[in-house]
């Protein structure tokens, strides 16, 4: 295996180098487990002490070994562990570095799961969070670290409210308090930023977005480094058991040797899309981190090659005109997903972050007026003339 390969041939050929009788796709093996040679061979498989044995499908699998070393070749880290979604994988994390009377920074410009997991799930485990309103403030962040605090997270750019992150900033003050700093990159991808060449210590994705691409395969993964992983699997993994199955790490297999291209049409297809809607007379604001007058912009420019493509839209109008332009657009798909191929349009505040509650969207920035949508790869006419006729009807 070359060493020193480029991100899109990684992307076709990282971590399969064949099987007898060759392949041009890596196989699919679907086992429960895997019969040992001898008495031996089971106990080393078992302790996860030589590469390549096998053990039982709930912590490890060919196919799924397959995709995790790619996507951790993609990221720049030294190894990852597939989950069965993107909840799973913070959980894991979550679960593994914390414990009862433990503490943790996030920024609240999370998505809506994920700030239930750290408010409701922690707090039942007895674990408190501090919650960062404005992630580009610094200072808070260095404020809300204590003794008892395990880690730092953020989620940049954010969802919805597309909220841009300082991530070498932030890898520094964590650093000084000798804490990790996580990052979730699942908007961007490793196509467009890197988190840990920019100072994070451990990245996690909902796969099932960008990294697939194509709505079809629920998963997540955490990269990190090789010791952090081991003990994943060797610990949480096998007692919790959220095991990506082997079906979906074939479909993201698939799907990744496309990625650079995807995120760049992507990223080109939002572009447009908010230089119209910036331009709109019925939009009060847009945000997206490929605007001049996003506050992110020269940030974005900075610590990503591309901006993606989720954006939000506040309109001037209220609830009932955010309603009106979903319900009357005809090629944009509503659905409470983002990442696909097809442009995909959500209203936030009542399904993906609607378990925040009032006062917690309103410290968010996600008001009952913000249109949230994942732009898909169709024609970027195709995909504001259906907007435009939708504003039409308000």
């Amino acid at each position: 295996m070359k060493k020193n390969w480029k991100f899109d041939t990684i992307a076709l050929h990282g971590a399969f180098e064949g099987v007898k009788p060759n392949t041009m796709a890596v196989p699919i093996y679907q086992s429960v487990a895997y019969p040992f040679d001898d008495v031996q061979q089971g106990a080393d498989a078992y302790a996860a002490v030589k590469e390549g044995l096998f053990c039982y499908g709930r912590w490890d699998n060919p196919t799924v070994d397959i995709f995790e070393k790619r996507v951790a070749m993609l990221e720049g880290g030294d190894a990852a562990m597939a989950t069965s979604s993107g909840m799973a994988a913070i959980h894991l994390i979550t679960h593994h570095l914390c414990t009862q009377g433990d503490e943790i920074v996030s920024s609240n410009r999370v998505y809506g799961g994920t700030f239930v997991l750290f408010e409701a799930g922690l707090a039942k485990m007895g674990i408190k969070v501090h919650w960062i309103t404005d992630p580009t403030d610094l200072a808070s962040w260095e404020k809300a670290i204590t003794p008892k605090t395990k880690f730092l997270y953020v989620e940049t750019p954010s969802n919805p409210s597309l909220s841009v992150a300082d991530i070498p900033a932030l890898a520094q003050i964590a650093h000084a308090r000798k804490l990790p700093l996580i990052v979730d990159n699942t908007i961007c991808s490793p196509a467009l930023q890197k988190p840990l060449e920019l100072g994070a210590d451990i990245i996690v994705h909902s796969a099932s977005k960008y990294l697939s691409g194509n709505a079809t395969s629920l998963s997540g993964v955490v990269i990190g480094k090789k010791q952090l992983i081991a003990d994943l699997r060797k610990g949480p993994m096998r007692y919790l058991g959220p095991s990506l199955s082997p079906f979906n790490a074939w479909l993201l297999l698939m799907s990744m040797e496309t990625l650079s291209l995807r995120m760049a049409r992507h990223s080109s297809n939002a572009l447009a899309l908010a230089s119209y809607l910036e331009k709109h007379p019925k939009i009060a604001s847009v945000n997206y981190p490929g605007l001049e007058s996003h506050k992110g912009f020269q940030l974005a420019k900075k610590q990503m090659k591309g901006c993606s493509a989720l954006l939000s839209f506040v309109l001037k109008g209220g609830y009932d005109d955010a309603v009106k332009i979903i319900e009357s657009l005809g090629l944009w798909v509503h659905a409470t997903h983002l990442g696909a191929s097809r442009t995909i349009v959500t209203h936030p505040a009542s399904t993906t972050h609607v378990a925040l509650g009032p006062e917690e969207l309103k410290k968010a920035g996600i008001p009952a007026n913000m249109i949230r949508v994942s732009v898909g790869l169709e024609d970027p006419e195709d995909i504001i003339g259906d907007i435009d006729q939708a504003l039409a009807c308000v």
